[in-house]
């Protein structure tokens, strides 16, 4: 089936964000968008019932809005479309997927980049990774799918959700908390800033205002707070090296 049209779940910032690839990458495709925000006029904003009945599905809420919006999609889906997730975490929502939407076309994915990055490197998908933790594709439509994805520039990253939230832990989560502390401390940019100093800033200021995803990633990833209390025992190990031979 080539699809039709795609239907975004969600219009926060990466709800946004969707909207703007979906017309630039796809402009034959219909985008229809449902937000609680919005109401509808069903040019740009639908019903849930008129997104939900689009080829293609993208649930994009809040991590601890994902099983409750899951729950309402669902019995508006028809068996032929593609429910898309992109939840910053994946082992808890490929659990509900798995147990939710049983004979449900799904894949579970996690884009490694934002607006943020997107900008940044001159609004191009080149290179910008999308992990593929789950799915149940039939083999022909996925790899349709992951072919057209590869033609945008995208680098696909198949893993387990269990293997991406522990990778996320050390990576994502880790950058959001020095992001926040760094943010939270004060620290600015200068004239005198070194390389490295003006690529620590780059990263906080790329995820500083993500306060809710820093809060949801702590509570729904398992591995965060064993990431917490390494740096911890790692914070005391740097105040020793300093206080060595005084």
């Amino acid at each position: 089936m080539t699809p039709r049209s795609i239907g975004i779940i969600g219009y926060g910032d990466f709800g946004r964000f969707l909207e703007a690839l979906a017309k630039r990458y796809a402009p034959e495709i219909v985008v229809r968008v449902f937000s609680r925000s919005k109401e509808p006029d069903n040019e740009r904003f639908f019903s849930l019932e008129d997104t939900a009945a689009c080829d293609i599905v993208i649930i994009a809420v809040s991590i601890r809005a994902f099983e409750e919006t899951l729950k309402k999609v669902l019995p508006l889906l028809s068996p032929e479309s593609i429910l898309v997730e992109v939840n910053t975490v994946k082992v808890m929502p490929v659990r509900l997927l798995r147990e939710l939407a049983k004979g449900q076309r799904y894949i579970a994915t996690h884009p490694m980049f934002g607006p943020y990055s997107f900008e940044k490197q001159g609004g191009s998908l080149e290179g910008l990774r999308l992990v593929i933790a789950d799915h149940t594709l039939p083999d022909e439509a996925f790899s349709k799918a992951t072919d057209w994805l590869s033609t945008l520039g995208l680098s696909l990253v198949t893993m387990t959700a269990d293997e991406h939230d522990r990778m996320l832990a050390e990576t994502l989560f880790l950058t959001h908390y020095i992001a926040q502390s760094v943010s939270r401390a004060g620290f600015v940019r200068t004239d005198i800033d070194t390389l490295s100093f003006g690529y620590l800033m780059d990263a906080v200021e790329s995820v500083k205002e993500d306060t809710e995803l820093f809060r949801d990633v702590y509570e729904f990833n398992p591995y965060c707070k064993e990431i917490l209390s390494r740096l911890k025992e790692a914070e005391g190990e740097t105040l020793a090296v300093l206080a060595r031979d005084r």
